[in-house]
């Protein structure tokens, strides 16, 4: 089995040179779970003291707080029902393909591993969500196979990988969309929240922390 899954953490205001020495822990405890067969791929990405983490599971059910438990002492805490945790769990709400097996999903090593952000206005939450559910039931829109679009409260979180391999959920490239005509009518520069840096794009690509996957040669050592 493989899931993907997305995750935002927030950083408490610690020191500098506190988090840079967890932060290194954290990334060596990435490359554990990669080279032990944990997850595929993993990486993890900041914004000011905001946290976005994607993962590549190969496991039953992955907990990020034991994934990376060298961050645990740095992170705020996000209410989540009855219980309170460490990582918020961003749903998914767009992607290109879904994978049906880690053999199917294998790959090699891309040039880049992105992850970006955007932030959507209050007003314009649900229409965004109502358009891209509309274009993954309909499955024809081409993108980055490996691109994954999640959300937790306004905030989105994109990870993709360049180059881009151009994939949809049909597997058959020819295929047109109709639903993409009905997002560009409803106008989708109005439904985000422009982002210092961003350079007038939606997204605004954040810098990596770390991010591994099975093919690198830097996630090959020997397990700790």
């Amino acid at each position: 089995m493989l899931t993907r899954l997305q995750f935002r953490g927030r950083f408490s205001a610690a020191s500098p040179d506190l988090l840079k020495p967890l932060i290194q822990r954290a990334s060596d405890e990435a490359k554990h779970a990669v080279s032990n067969n944990v997850v595929m791929t993993v990486g993890l990405y900041q914004w000011g003291r905001q946290l976005f983490l994607y993962v590549e599971s190969l496991v039953a059910s992955l907990d990020p707080e034991t994934l990376l438990p060298s961050l645990l002492p740095v992170l705020e805490t996000w209410p989540e029902g009855e219980t309170d945790r460490k990582w918020a769990y961003m749903y998914p709400v767009f992607y290109h393909d879904i994978p049906d097996s880690p053999e199917n999903w294998k790959r090699g090593c891309p040039e880049k591993r992105i992850g970006r952000i955007a932030l959507l206005r209050h007003e314009s939450l649900f229409s965004y969500v109502y358009h891209h559910h509309a274009l993954v039931r309909e499955g024809k829109l081409c993108g980055d196979r490996y691109q994954l679009i999640s959300l937790h409260e306004d905030i989105l979180f994109s990870y993709l990988e360049e180059p881009r391999t151009p994939w949809n959920l049909c597997h058959d490239p020819q295929q047109e969309s109709a639903c993409i005509d009905d997002w560009m009518k409803a106008d989708p520069e109005s439904h985000f929240v422009p982002l210092p840096g961003s350079h007038g794009q939606n997204f605004l690509i954040l810098p990596s922390l770390f991010n591994f996957g099975q093919n690198d040669p830097a996630a090959v050592r020997k397990p700790f």
